[in-house]
């Protein structure tokens, strides 16, 4: 196997421009692309130099259905600071919380799709 690392992940929305709204100044995502296809939308996001990239799936485009999305892991440099900037934003969210492997919380899009924020626990803190 030679693979190096996922290309995008899907993210099923109901309405492209409100979830681009959302995870540019919400998340601060900038977009990667932004086509029209004969299918339809071609919509991407990607915090600033990922190697992944978000599909803002519309309708049309595939057989998904918005909110269907589910554990998509964040990582963060400070999952308490992101917290209250998605609080202020009317997003809520549920923790963050201790765990073995760092701190972390839950919130969903405006579509429902599942996301978590995670500030991983330095190897020293995770034997602990």
């Amino acid at each position: 196997m030679n693979i190096t690392h996922a290309s995008f992940v899907t993210l099923p929305v109901a309405d492209q421009d409100r979830a681009l709204r959302f995870y540019t100044d919400v998340l601060g995502f900038e977009v990667t692309s932004d086509l029209d296809t004969p299918q339809g939308r071609w919509l991407q996001v990607a915090p600033k130099g990922a190697q992944t990239v978000f599909t803002l799936s519309g309708p049309g485009m595939g057989d998904f259905r918005p909110g269907e999305a589910r554990g998509i892991m964040l990582v963060t440099t400070d999952v308490d600071a992101d917290c209250a900037r998605l609080a202020e934003a009317g997003v809520r969210v549920q923790g963050p919380d201790d765990l073995p492997w760092g701190r972390m919380a839950s919130f969903t899009d405006p579509d429902g799709n599942g996301l978590m924020l995670l500030t991983e626990a330095h190897p020293t803190e995770a034997h602990q």
